[in-house]
């Protein structure tokens, strides 16, 4: 009988969509940068991406020209040797995409490790 309850909800359920997910991944991102580890590795990941994502965002606005500056959201996962995996952008215009092919290539510091994850989350807000 519980099978059939189980399988009765689960036939009932919404599938996830691909923003359910972008956006799920954002708010585990910001609970992980709000947590214990989060202020220590934040200081440590801007000091070394700041002044390239800086370059990088130029170069892409002015590869893009006349650029669509509208606001985006970067949400990837940073392995345990710091490279960046699952790179996703919302809203994707042509800068985001440019800025998360850059990103994608970059390799940043070791991420301390979570209990319940290999890959630490991070999430970048991105307004120009």
């Amino acid at each position: 009988m519980l099978t059939f309850i189980a399988l009765a909800l689960l036939a009932g359920a919404q599938p996830t969509t691909s923003a359910d997910a972008f956006t799920a991944r954002v708010q585990r991102a910001k609970m992980v940068e709000a947590g214990p580890t989060g202020p220590a590795y934040q200081k440590q990941f801007w000091a070394k991406t700041g002044n390239p994502m800086t370059d990088a965002l130029k170069a892409c606005l002015a590869s893009n020209a006349p650029a669509d500056k509208s606001p985006f959201t970067l949400v990837a996962d940073i392995s345990p040797d710091g490279h960046p995996l699952h790179v996703d952008v919302r809203a994707p215009t042509p800068v985001a995409k440019c800025l998360d092919g850059q990103f994608s290539a970059w390799t940043f510091p070791a991420p301390p490790k979570l209990s319940d994850a290999v890959d630490y989350p991070i999430e970048i807000d991105v307004s120009m």
